[in-house]
């Protein structure tokens, strides 16, 4: 296997639950050398649930390759530790409650003034400034105070979305703003301070309905399977109770969809389904009879059909179907005496593995950090 990206940078996470975890999850997968820095009880995220032997599902998917130390940053030796880890790291991350880390001199200012090369990330629920910029937050509540939820879900109720988006969302715009600071590095030979928060992201991917309502006044409706402002696009039942969604574009796959699925070329002229703005404004009638055609035959009989008249289409899938889909891919974990499957990266890349280190006990990695960071500076 080739040299991964990230070796010989050492990233030091003071971090808890999963934005942070997920960023340096991320690095560690890369190359980096990740120092979690926990309570002494342990990250919370140990605790979410105990769905794999035991174990918190959340901490073993993002805590992989990493190594453990539990620290009372209370304690003035621990906290004179911690500065000695930290000057010596390439990156610090960190995800405590709004002004943890300046009450104990490690912010990222004061870091950055005594490490010029020192790249700093603070993950925050709301960002640096403004009147909400010191509460806590968490992913379900930014998930309603970005507006996430009131473009999701069906027009009868709200609903949360089921991951955690925000928090993840977040992870990843960190990794991408620590990756282009390390880039940077490279050229300058400066560090940086970096900024991310939940809401940030989130707020990122509300653009096109903030777009509508700032300019057009007018922002997108729940509408459960349907969008807004495309027809057809939704879901519906076939023969055997079985939901599969469509997603049309533009007009060539519609007159596809009339002559091929539908079985009626005519409908692609109706001056009520001719435009998309036509097939908006006539959903009801036109789904009405796209939902006649699809009750006359299973879903494997309409994924054939739409297959091969070249229309996108999906089913909603439960957990346990995904889990045993055709495009999923797991690498192994260790976890104890046994392995487990872990969901594989995204991506693939020459200089993978095609296996995961396992996640650290609480303080597993201490006594031995503890002895190379013994000196002080």
């Amino acid at each position: 296997m080739m040299r991964r990206p990230f070796e010989g940078i050492t990233v030091v996470s003071l971090e808890q639950a999963v934005a942070a975890p997920y960023c340096s999850s991320r690095l560690a997968q890369a190359g980096a050398r990740v120092i979690k820095v926990e309570r002494p009880e342990g990250d919370f995220a140990r605790g979410y649930d105990r769905a794999v032997h035991g174990h918190a599902s959340y901490f073993l998917w993002l805590n992989t390759g990493k190594e453990s130390i539990a620290l009372d940053l209370k304690q003035a030796d621990d906290l004179a530790l911690m500065k000695r880890m930290i000057a010596k790291a390439d990156v610090f991350i960190q995800n405590l409650a709004p002004g943890a880390v300046e009450r104990l001199g490690i912010g990222s200012e004061a870091l950055r003034a005594q490490h010029p090369r020192l790249i700093t990330l603070d993950i925050s629920g709301y960002g640096r400034e403004g009147e909400r910029a010191n509460l806590k937050a968490y992913d379900f509540l930014v998930q309603g105070e970005s507006g996430l939820l009131a473009v999701s879900g069906p027009p009868q109720a709200y609903g949360r979305i089921g991951v955690s988006l925000c928090d993840i969302g977040a992870g990843m715009y960190a990794l991408s703003a620590v990756q282009q600071a390390l880039f940077l590095r490279e050229r300058t030979g400066q560090g940086a301070s970096l900024h991310v928060s939940l809401f940030s992201g989130a707020f990122d991917w509300m653009a096109v309905p903030l777009l509508h309502q700032i300019y057009s006044d007018r922002a997108p409706a729940r509408v459960g399977l349907k969008h807004p402002s495309i027809a057809p696009y939704g879901g519906f039942e076939c023969a055997d109770g079985e939901i599969l969604l469509i997603s049309v574009q533009n007009n060539r796959e519609f007159a596809r969809l009339c002559e091929q699925v539908l079985g009626d070329a005519s409908l692609a002229q109706d001056p009520r389904f001719k435009e998309n703005a036509d097939r908006v404004k006539h959903r009801d009638a036109l789904d009405a009879l796209i939902g006649q055609r699809f009750a006359t035959r299973s879903r494997h009989e309409m994924e054939d059909a739409l297959q091969k008249a070249d229309i996108a289409f999906g089913g909603i899938n439960s957990v346990e179907a995904v889990a045993k889909h055709a495009q999923a891919r797991y690498w192994k974990m260790p976890l104890g005496e046994a392995q487990i499957d872990m969901m594989a990266p995204p991506f693939d890349a020459d200089w993978q593995s095609g296996s995961f280190d396992p996640a650290p006990s609480i303080d597993q990695h201490g006594e031995a950090i503890r002895r190379e960071f013994a000196q002080s500076l």
